[in-house]
């Protein structure tokens, strides 16, 4: 599996702003940052706030800040607002027609691990993306990432 740059990209934005709570981020910094196309910034802005996980203030000292505090924001939530669709194999559409549908247990073995995908991601908050003392730091640091308690899976 494989998230599209959409993604990568809104956690980065998500990451950038999440480090400069006092203060309004600008999508031109963001985009400085992290070498990064602006037009695409752009787009990806708007998506994240209409998905609520970022508020935009327009006009002359203007940007975005989060939406929501770090933790809860969840990364699981974030990716399916962002990803267009997690179609991994061709079979999982409902317009294909395979001749092995009667036989085959390929789509339920996938959708098994794209959820199994979706429930790791659901674990962790932006927070989890946030290295302590970091706001104010343009510099992404190294992340580590500390497991939260899962609830027992039925």
């Amino acid at each position: 599996m494989r998230l599209t740059t959409m993604s990568d990209y809104a956690m980065r934005l998500l990451m950038y702003v999440g480090q400069h709570p006092e203060r309004l981020c600008t999508i031109s910094e963001v985009a400085r940052a992290y070498e990064i196309s602006e037009a695409h910034l752009t787009k990806i802005t708007h998506q994240l706030a209409l998905a609520g996980w970022l508020e935009t203030v327009r006009g002359k000292g203007g940007g975005m800040r989060l939406a929501a505090a770090p933790q809860d924001i969840g990364l699981g939530a974030v990716v399916r607002s962002m990803e267009p669709d997690f179609t991994i194999v061709e079979c999982l559409t409902s317009d294909t027609t395979c001749q092995l549908t009667s036989s085959c247990h390929l789509t339920g073995i996938i959708n098994g691990a794209l959820q199994s995908f979706m429930q790791y991601l659901d674990r962790y908050t932006l927070a989890d993306l946030l290295a302590p003392g970091t706001e104010g730091n343009t510099k992404v640091q190294p992340l580590t990432f500390h497991k939260r308690p899962s609830a027992a899976i039925a």
